[in-house]
């Protein structure tokens, strides 16, 4: 179920870069002297442009699928291949953005995201370039010396995609960049990422609690249930982009997402009960 592939992006799956493979992959926490299962043979593909949400109760890992997928942790068991190569490590052709833009507050929105290409052996002149260009991506032109504290908190998630974007990543991994807004400023942004993918074109993975959001955005909602952490299944969304949130089939899919994630809360607070009547028996 995991592997289900949205039928637009068939055709163009080869000539593109940004395929992810994440094949048997579990991971495991330790805790003390016991070993707590965060994920459980998750196994994923998905192909380059593709944008793929992923929802389900808290603590079931999705931002630690994301943290394995971007690098910054390699201790799991599984494999998990960008474009056929194991990921290792981080790198320049992964970018994240986190619900927190994590800027830095001594520098403007444009050293901010100038900061992302530190390391790249571009001219500066080509750096100065792509800065430009990013700041416009993302409606910020006009504010290229502007400091953290001076921006909304929509603008300042607005640079932090844009700094994500300057290294031109083949995945772009979102882990909740919209949950600290407020509810207009959500919605236009969730206008801005899907205009921003559509012309940026990277593969994009978001994890979001708002399942409305998911549908809007994704061309795959997965949906996931906890103790451990795994795919309960993977719904396409056939809806073509801008998506039209009054359409009933948008509804139908909202609804069908809903009553699983209802049942799989259930199913894990029956877990959770079932572990402590047993803890507490064997105490």
């Amino acid at each position: 179920m995991g592997n289900l592939i949205h039928p637009d992006f068939k055709r163009s799956a080869k000539s593109l870069s940004g395929e992810l493979s994440i094949q048997s992959l579990h991971k495991q926490y330790r805790l003390e002297r016991n070993y707590l299962n965060v994920l459980e043979n998750i196994n994923l593909t998905i192909l380059p442009g593709e944008f793929v949400s992923i929802v389900g109760p808290s603590g079931c890992g999705k931002s630690t699928i994301l943290r394995l997928v971007v690098g910054l942790d390699s201790d799991f068991q599984g494999r998990i291949l960008l474009d056929g190569k194991p990921i290792t490590s981080t790198s320049t052709d992964r970018g994240i953005v986190f619900q927190d833009h994590r800027l830095f507050p001594w520098m403007t929105v444009w050293e901010n995201i100038a900061f992302a290409l530190v390391n790249s052996d571009l001219p500066s002149a080509e750096k100065r370039d792509i800065v430009s260009l990013n700041i416009k991506r993302v409606n910020l032109t006009g504010f290229a010396n502007a400091y953290p504290h001076q921006l909304s908190g929509g603008m300042a998630q607005r640079a932090a995609i844009a700094r994500a974007l300057v290294n031109e990543p083949k995945i772009l991994l979102l882990d909740e960049p919209l949950g600290a807004l407020d509810a207009l400023t959500r919605l236009y942004l969730q206008a801005e990422l899907q205009r921003i993918w559509i012309q940026h074109r990277s593969t994009m993975i978001m994890v979001t609690h708002d399942v409305e959001e998911a549908l809007f955005l994704g061309d795959r909602v997965v949906v996931m249930q906890a103790n451990p952490g795994r795919i309960k299944r993977v719904v396409p969304v056939p809806l073509e982009h801008p998506r039209d949130r009054s359409s009933p089939l948008f509804h139908r899919l909202k609804d069908e997402i809903l009553a699983d994630l209802i049942d799989t809360d259930s199913t894990a607070e029956a877990k959770r009960a079932k572990s402590l009547a047993l803890r507490s028996d064997l105490g």
